[in-house]
């Protein structure tokens, strides 16, 4: 063990707590039984075959409001490891569940054997026929395959809400459609073939010509089955009229029996029967979408009416009109999104009975967007319209921030309406459909029987479809509050069905919590056909029980999970994994959301519990090493949740007393720190030139194990030589803004490779004095620094000392704030700018207010660009927006930079945090490797003649994954903006 290896019991939560009902038991402390794990891990191989106690609980939980255990979590890499896996569990007995993102909101994505995570490796997109179709990987998230359409202006027509982060797979497998899908623009409406593994281990592409041929010679008795069941299915015309109608309005309740109708031959049969049959007829491999047009020209309102009843009667009117998308809020739904950062305040004072629409309409040019707006202008003219706060305005607009505003407040419903919920209550989300014409009546109705059960009462949706959600919070520990669940949707089901003649489940798909009711919807007939089409298909059944078809009439309260309370910051979680497609440890080891999940878990052990003592034993690592404290987490969820900031918390929790004052030592005498670093690194660069590189790297490892890895770096023959113990010369008169200087740029030199020599600093003076704008470098910079090498680390009294030193500094430096301070490396601007601030003193606090820290990407875009001459692009630049621009919102000054420097510039669909975080990419070079690995591999499908980002360490770590020489866009634009001959 290492010398400082910090204790896990730092990390046992101290609260006095009784262990919950639906805790892990003690039987599962030791992972996956045997034989189980080692059979599957000979079948598979170790890599791919995740059995401890921690990976088992962090897979347990989706976006639902269930949770089961699997037995084991299987990570295959292709087909052969898919068919094996099927071939082992008819040979055992077993079942198999298969997830992606976990975005499922009905319990789709959990099992309770063998549970399959088919996301890893099962991502890509290729466009095909000039972007008319596209053939995606089914991990492929609905943003990721969209943001490559985007280029050929064509997207997918399925759009749902949590597009972010669900995958294509799991569109299909649900038949999720979103805000404009309606029913003619869903997945099986979209869809031109599907490539799929039935439970048997047979794969069918529906796209090859022989498809049927093939099949009825691997399967004769299925397809002879499924043309028998398509025969008596048409033979009754009753049956037929009504499944007619109940797709008429959306519907993913069930199995689409209508597939028997469509499809003419088995193979067509099945690839229908594919859409909305969650996991249980066979693994999606990859799909074949027809796109739509990407109509760019947008025009958008949010109207307030004074009741949901106004607000619904005028959807009809806007339907008619050519919108695209009407989506309905009410007044508690309204409310709770000021929880999501842009949207109004005063929206927190609307009365109850407000409700909302936001309208859209979208063509392909300025001429149909003018008709689409006159059509609008028409309806709103009868319109009985509130202005319930000052920020409403009740118009049409193409502000592309402004609609962006708009959407972002509708879409974060789950998650701002239930993270506002009350702490330690289980949220379950319902989405309904009735026909459109019937859309008020339905909401006074769910709003009163909310009510009467003693719910919230609060509706959204797709109202232009008649399709509404609702949410549910109470506790799942009390016996009591799971009973009024039960009782409520025993009302429900009969009131959509009996009185709507609607669809108990419009997109989210059957799920645990409707399983029991789908014969109440359909009748005996038709749900006897489709579990007899299930008997058809997978006869063992093997392939996900209970998530369609489940006889229990009360296994939707089966595996309800209660939610204990955890660390503030993390506490209002609802697990519904919008987070986890940004965060770089995705693909090593957790997600923010395994991380609150595994937390949780915690709390509701007993303390002291095997299974305790197990997640503590993988959570140092798992959770808070290999965390890049980026925060691009809290970015992603719509309510907020920093949890790389709890990560940085219990990474302070496990400091010594010792090590917490040679923290703050290292901050009181930076300026040697600074000084002795820069020598180091000079003589490292030294040794590795002289093919010293193995050397340093043997050394390094050596300490790393003698001492913890967490403090000692590891040398990587990517780090550059020293800086110059010189900055360049400045003049303070006359000067436009302070330029500080960061210390890793005082530190570490710029690139040597490419046709330019210069650093950061120097292209910075250079190009604000050829732009007539100088910048003044104080002379006392050294010593000083923006506390986020503390700040990472959870070092908190260090800083404390860095933070207030550098505010101080930084007030004098600006002469009381009357000068902008430049800052040249992204993380160090957002850590100066916003996150000393909780650290300094309330004198300081002041003293920050009036500073304006500028990026110094901002300072060149918006004040020096203008005044430079580009005398010289290259042909194409690649950059790397790091996420210190995310959260300060200048990756658009990245990208104009590049513009102004190359003819082509290029940001890759994968680009995202590389996790190299100061210095965690050489204390786990291992998350640098996972975080870039899609990155890296776009931008080495081609050559470019620049590469580019604005972090020295981003930059460093581009680098390392990518052998290519990536360098600071300041350096660029001033090789760009240089006379000729000079």
């Amino acid at each position: 063990m290492p010398l400082l290896e910090p204790d896990p019991e730092a990390l046992r939560p101290g609260t006095a707590r009784e262990p919950a009902i639906d805790r892990v038991t003690d039987r599962s402390a030791a992972g996956t039984p045997e034989p189980l794990r080692s059979e599957l891990t000979a079948l598979l191989g170790a890599d791919k075959v995740l059995w401890k106690v921690s990976d088992l609980v962090r897979y347990a939980s989706d976006a639902s409001p269930y949770r089961f255990l699997p037995r084991v979590v299987l990570v295959p890499e292709d087909l052969d490891d898919i068919s094996a896996i099927l071939s082992y569990a008819h040979g055992k007995g077993r079942e198999v569940v298969f997830r992606a993102a976990g975005t499922s909101l009905n319990g789709q994505a959990q099992g309770e054997d063998i549970l399959v995570d088919v996301r890893r490796h099962w991502t890509g997109v290729d466009v095909l026929d000039d972007g008319a179709r596209a053939r995606i990987r089914p991990g492929t998230t609905v943003l990721r395959a969209n943001t490559t359409l985007a280029r050929y202006g064509r997207l997918l027509g399925p759009d749902p809400a949590s597009a972010v982060a669900c995958t294509v797979g799991g569109v299909v497998a649900n038949n999720a459609s979103g805000m404009t899908a309606g029913t003619t623009r869903n997945s099986y409406r979209t869809l031109v073939s599907l490539t799929f593994v039935l439970p048997s281990g047979t794969v069918v592409d529906t796209a090859d010509p022989a498809a049927d041929e093939e099949l009825a010679h691997a399967e004769p008795q299925l397809c002879a089955d499924l043309l028998a069941l398509k025969a008596e299915i048409e033979a009754d015309e009753e049956l037929t009229a009504r499944i007619r109608a109940k797709y008429a309005i959306k519907n993913t309740n069930g199995y689409r029996l209508d597939a028997f109708l469509d499809g003419a031959t088995p193979v067509q049969i099945l690839r229908g029967l594919m859409v909305g049959s969650e996991g249980t007829f066979g693994f999606i491999a990859e799909t074949v979408f027809d796109t739509l047009p990407l109509d760019r020209k947008v025009t958008s309102a949010l109207l307030f009416f004074p009741s949901l009843t106004a607000a619904a009667a005028a959807v009809p009117r806007f339907n008619a009109a050519g919108a695209i998308a009407v989506e309905l809020m009410d007044g508690n739904t309204l409310r709770a999104s000021v929880n999501v950062k842009g949207v109004p305040a005063d929206w927190a004072a609307l009365p109850r009975e407000t409700a909302a629409l936001l309208v859209e309409f979208r063509a392909p040019d300025e001429t149909g967007q003018e008709a689409f707006e006159e059509a609008a202008a028409e309806v709103m003219r009868g319109l009985d319209l509130v202005v319930p706060a000052t920020s409403v305005t009740n118009a049409f607009t193409r502000d592309a921030g402004t609609i962006a505003g708009y959407w972002k407040a509708r879409k974060a419903f789950v998650t701002a309406v239930g993270g506002s919920r009350p702490s330690g209550t289980t949220l379950i989300t319902e989405d309904f459909a009735v026909p459109p014409d019937r859309l008020a009546d339905a909401c006074e109705a769910l709003l009163e029987l909310q009510s009467r059960h003693g719910f919230d009462a609060a509706v959204a949706g797709h109202a232009a479809h008649g399709n509404l959600h609702f949410l549910l919070a109470f506790d799942a520990a009390r016996a009591t509050d799971v009973e009024r669940y039960d009782a409520f949707m025993q009302e429900f089901c009969a009131l959509v069905v009996d009185r709507f003649d609607g669809s108990l489940k419009a997109e989210h798909a059957t799920g645990r919590n409707i399983a029991p009711f789908l014969e109440r919807e359909w009748g005996a007939r038709a749900t006897e056909l489709m579990w007899r089409t299930k008997q058809v298909i997978d006869p063992e059944g093997v392939l996900a029980p209970r998530i369609v078809l489940d006889r229990d009439p009360r296994a939707h309260l089966r595996g309800l999970k209660t939610i204990p309370k955890v660390e503030a910051v993390a506490d209002p979680c609802i697990e519904c994994g919008f987070c986890e497609p940004t965060c770089p440890s995705e693909d090593l080891t957790t997600t923010p959301r395994q991380r609150i999940v595994l937390r949780r878990e915690m709390m509701r052990q007993a303390d002291g519990s095997p299974v305790e003592a197990g997640l503590l034993d993988a959570y140092g690592y798992d959770a808070v090493d290999t965390c890049a404290g980026d925060s691009t987490c809290k970015l992603a969820c719509p309510v907020g949740i920093d949890t790389g900031a709890m990560m940085k918390g219990f990474r302070q929790r496990r400091h010594s007393a010792r090590e917490e004052r040679i923290a703050a030592l290292t901050a009181r005498n930076f300026r040697v720190v600074e000084a002795s670093a820069r020598l180091a690194v000079a003589a490292g660069n030294a040794i590795g030139e002289r093919g010293g590189d193995r050397l340093l790297e043997s050394v390094t490892r050596l300490a790393r194990k003698a001492v913890r890895p967490d403090l000692v770096p590891e040398w990587l023959p990517q780090l550059p030589g020293a800086a110059a113990r010189q900055l360049p010369r400045t003049a303070r008169v006359g000067a436009s803004a302070v330029y500080y200087p960061a210390c890793v740029n005082r530190i570490f030199a710029g690139p040597e490779a490419g046709p330019v020599d210069t650093s950061p600093a120097e292209a910075l003076v250079a190009l604000s004095e050829r732009a007539g704008k100088h910048v003044w470098i104080p002379d006392d910079v050294a010593g000083t620094c923006c506390a986020t090498i503390w700040h990472s680390k959870g070092y908190d009294a260090g800083n404390r000392i860095m933070a207030n030193r550098i505010v101080e500094a930084a007030w004098g430096w600006t002469a009381g704030g009357t000068l902008p301070l430049v800052v040249d490396a992204s993380s160090c601007t957002l850590g100066i700018a916003e996150e000393v601030v909780p650290y300094l003193t309330e004198d300081n606090q002041a003293l920050h207010r009036e500073l304006t820290v500028v990026d110094s990407l901002v300072w060149a875009a918006d004040e020096l660009l203008p005044e430079l001459t580009v005398f010289e692009k290259v042909g194409s630049a690649v950059v790397h927006p790091t996420c210190s621009m995310e959260h300060l919102g200048d990756v658009g000054q990245l990208r104009e930079l590049a513009q102004a420097c190359a003819e082509e510039v290029t940001v890759p669909d994968d680009a995202g945090c590389c996790a190299f975080a100061g210095d965690r990419g050489m204390l786990h070079k291992e998350l640098t490797d996972s975080a870039t690995a899609k990155e890296a591999a776009e931008v080495n499908s081609r050559t470019y003649d620049s590469y580019l980002s604005a972090n020295r360490m981003c930059e460093i770590g581009m680098e390392r994954a990518t052998g290519r020489p990536y360098r600071s866009a300041l350096i660029e634009l001033e090789r760009a903006t240089r006379p000729p001959g000079r």
